[in-house]
């Protein structure tokens, strides 16, 4: 297990690097000066040679791109702000808390919700909790992120003044943006939990063990659920990915300062070296969402143990043999 984990984080490289690669590409041929945004229209033609000297928008692409990926990966260093002269690194450290708080809160609302309502919905398959489950799923699934959020402002700040409508302070403040972001993925997760329940329940196992007369509740937790659990686990990662993503519409609706809402307002700047260092942290922490999803795999997965459980001991007898 320890050799799987070390590989998969070593993987993070290439996958960090050829990130890096693809979005500096986007950004160096996508049309549009950042020197002429930072300037304005009035600015003379030195005036513009000279910034674009300063900032080494001038090199040829190999040499701006071997600078970035030195910078970003043996330095550590996503660079300044075209606009704010700030450091990115220090900007997305002073952010990130937010953008992981309401990912956090909004993957628990997603297993909490959303797997209970899908095996509910199995148990209950063809009546009426199933229906009403899924009714709710299907809206769920149906309903924009950006559309929810602000049906939730009109509702909740507007209309009851319940919840402050936009800004950060209180828990008061992440209440709306978590439920914005965690409804599709609460649909997604009981839609995938219904269908895995269903799949195993139907299973010789779990028929063998109501006829050992078991109760329902023990085939459930015990027979049925921990193997149901194998399906839901990988959707539950591309799920919380999909959370972070959502997040850079979320906390724009909110007006909520974080790395989401960061990234949005430097592409609308132009400012691409914090547009890259964004794409590249969320990437990370992809990769690492995925990472856990593998470990979660093989804990889970029976197949999986005995997978490494063989190699361990075809190592062990190896090294015994050469003794």
């Amino acid at each position: 297990m320890v050799k799987f984990i070390m590989r998969r984080l070593l993987w993070l490289i290439p996958v960090s690097m050829g990130v890096a690669v693809v979005i500096f590409s986007i950004m160096y041929f996508v049309p549009g000066d950042p020197v002429q945004i930072i300037l304005g229209n009035d600015a003379t033609p030195e005036v513009i040679a000279q910034l674009r000297n300063d900032l080494g928008l001038d090199d040829p692409y190999i040499i701006r791109l071997g600078r970035f990926l030195k910078d970003v990966f043996l330095r550590f260093n996503f660079g300044e702000s075209y606009i704010t002269h700030v450091s990115i690194t220090k900007e997305m450290i002073s952010r990130l808390p937010r953008t992981i708080l309401i990912g956090f809160v909004s993957m628990m609302l997603t297993l909490v919700i959303g797997i209970p309502l899908g095996i509910t919905a199995a148990l209950q398959r063809n009546r009426i909790g199933d229906r009403i489950s899924m009714i709710i799923a299907m809206f769920g699934v149906s309903m924009p992120g950006f559309w929810l959020a602000l049906m939730l402002v009109v509702v909740f700040s507007v209309n009851l003044s319940w919840l402050p409508p936009y800004g950060i302070g209180g828990i008061e403040y992440y209440i709306m943006p978590c439920m914005a972001n965690a409804v599709a993925g609460i649909a997604g997760m009981a839609r995938q939990a219904r269908s895995s329940m269903l799949e195993v329940i139907r299973s010789d196992y779990v028929v063998t063990a109501r006829a050992k007369g078991l109760s329902n509740r023990s085939v459930i937790l015990k027979h049925a659920l921990p193997n149901a659990l194998i399906p839901i686990t990988a959707v539950a990662g591309s799920q919380l990915a999909r959370i972070f993503g959502g997040s850079v519409v979320i906390e724009n609706v909110f007006s909520i300062p974080g790395v989401g809402n960061y990234m949005v307002t430097a592409i609308n700047n132009r400012d691409y070296p914090i547009v890259m260092s964004c794409v590249i942290f969320l990437a990370i922490i992809f990769s690492f969402v995925m990472l856990l999803v593998d470990i979660a795999f093989a804990y889970i997965d029976p197949r999986i143990k005995a997978q490494y459980m063989g190699e361990k001991n075809t190592n062990r007898r190896r090294r015994k043999q050469n003794v």
